[in-house]
């Protein structure tokens, strides 16, 4: 997937915003759905960042069936494709489709001629038979540290792996210094490129023109709330990125 087809699919032509929801239960999740499904979000994103991935389940397959034409990503916390892609798989045979995984480490050694762990996880995913989009932390907050000269060197060799290379700053909240996505664009080329963290309507616009997807959870929460969109925030944020051409388009 190129960046065009990846805005195509959105139907965005700037950078495409995916609500992050905290979970905490299914009345909060899909309070949070109404908020960014009534403002024209294009899609979101459901992490279980305070409880096991079990317990999680029943949840997701409750807002799925409440929600079924929404674009639902998922993040289960810390936890790989090799072990998400078969229980996005048997989702799937159930008819709780998740049309996309974001996982925060996509096992990327930049240090290594050779990516095993990568080409396993790309096995289980093709096994899994999940269609989904594979989102691939890269450089990832809370993971190994890579050297940032080799920033360019470890989008470059991500990008067979998973359909959009996704990047962070050090932490939750943590905006990613602007460098860092220049390398990361520079090694992507033309396939498309996400950031997860530290995005907020004041600073988007620094990232907009080589980034096509914002994860973003703080920087549109309400203050001090970790679980609950402001609708004015992500409001702010919609309007922004829809102010932005398509990526060809862009000066």
């Amino acid at each position: 997937m190129d960046r065009s087809a990846f805005h195509r699919l959105f139907k965005c032509p700037g950078p495409v915003v995916t609500p992050v929801i905290h979970v905490q239960d299914l009345r909060q999740t899909l309070g949070n759905i109404g908020h960014a499904v009534r403002l024209g979000a294009p899609g979101l994103f459901l992490i279980n960042h305070d409880f096991p991935v079990e317990p999680f389940l029943p949840i997701l397959r409750a807002a799925r069936a409440e929600c079924p034409d929404l674009w639902l990503g998922v993040n289960f916390l810390a936890q790989p494709g090799n072990l998400a892609f078969p229980v996005l798989g048997q989702l799937a045979q159930e008819g709780c489709v998740i049309d996309a995984y974001w996982a925060d480490d996509a096992r990327m050694d930049e240090r290594q001629a050779t990516q095993s762990e990568a080409e396993s996880i790309a096995a289980i995913r093709a096994a899994s038979g999940w269609k989904g989009l594979y989102f691939g932390g890269v450089c990832f907050k809370k993971q190994r540290p890579v050297d940032p000269t080799l920033n360019e060197h470890s989008a470059r060799i991500a990008r067979p792996f998973m359909d959009v290379v996704t990047t962070s700053g050090l932490a939750t909240g943590h905006a990613t210094d602007p460098s860092k996505i220049e390398d990361f664009r520079r090694g992507l080329g033309a396939a498309p490129l996400a950031i997860a963290s530290g995005v907020t309507p004041e600073n988007a616009a620094d990232y907009a023109a080589d980034v096509d997807c914002f994860l973003v959870a703080t920087g549109i929460n309400r203050k001090d709330d970790f679980y609950n969109i402001d609708p004015a925030r992500l409001s702010a944020l919609l309007d922004l990125t829809r102010a932005y051409g398509a990526p060809d388009d862009r000066s």
